[in-house]
């Protein structure tokens, strides 16, 4: 992660302390940590948007599945992270929970509204081009929403900030 925001703060071991100061986080931090969510996001819905296209599932089984992928995945790749760094199962899944959950829901709130509010994008097959181009734009467009919302919760030592307090 990126620490120009820190300059001049001192380090403490194991960074005791750190979650709690994170003034002015930066927009850079912000992408990093939303692009990292992005991912694990991005894997679930794209996974439950393909099994409930392909199966023929109903609009709403198609986006419950999506959602529960995401978060599955979300925080899955956070977790995989802070296991690396020597944390337990049940604090590795708290700080994952802690660092993800907002992030995932909002961008499932734009990933799936968009795919339901695009018309036929819910109902295009797998080989047609609305189905990717709106599942593609609506990962773009959760980005773009999610950034400044983890800016803000970095900036108070919320979010991606608790996973950054576990980092070596």
């Amino acid at each position: 992660m990126e620490h120009s925001a820190h300059a001049g703060h001192e380090h403490h071991a194991g960074h005791a302390g750190h979650p709690h100061v994170h003034p002015g986080a930066s927009w850079r931090t912000a992408a990093q940590a939303t692009l990292h969510c992005l991912t694990g996001c991005a894997i679930g819905e794209v996974l439950g948007q393909v099994i409930g296209v392909g199966l023929g599932l109903h609009n709403g089984a198609t986006v419950a599945l999506s959602v529960a992928l995401a978060f599955v995945f979300g925080y899955a790749l956070t977790m995989r992270g802070v296991l690396r760094a020597g944390l337990p199962f049940r604090d590795a899944l708290r700080v994952a929970l802690a660092a993800d959950t907002v992030s995932i829901l909002v961008m499932e709130l734009i990933d799936n509204g968009v795919m339901v509010a695009v018309p036929g994008a819910m109902d295009a097959g797998l080989g047609q081009p609305l189905f990717w181009a709106s599942l593609a734009g609506s990962l773009a467009l959760a980005f773009v929403v999610t950034v400044p919302v983890n800016r803000w919760l970095i900036g108070r030592g919320r979010g991606h900030a608790v996973v950054h307090a576990h980092h070596h």
